[in-house]
């Protein structure tokens, strides 16, 4: 995987994890605390980790695919 290929990728998680992030951080505190609030820190970090490291282990799968090992 190249370095366009990995940023694409890892854009793409993270939009997707921040989105959730936010929905599940906004209704927990909708539902939980009868408030409309988002908890960004806790969204922001949650992509940044899953961006990081579906990122990290599609690019071993690929190398490692592209070898021949498992």
């Amino acid at each position: 995987m190249n370095i366009k290929q990995s940023v694409i990728e890892f854009m793409t998680v993270f939009a997707v994890a921040l989105a959730t992030g936010a929905l599940v951080t906004l209704a927990w505190n909708y539902f939980g605390h009868g408030e409309m609030a988002v908890d960004w820190e806790t969204a922001f970090s949650l992509a940044i980790m899953f961006g990081i490291v579906l990122t990290w282990t599609k690019s071993r799968k690929e190398t490692s695919d592209e070898y021949g090992q498992r």
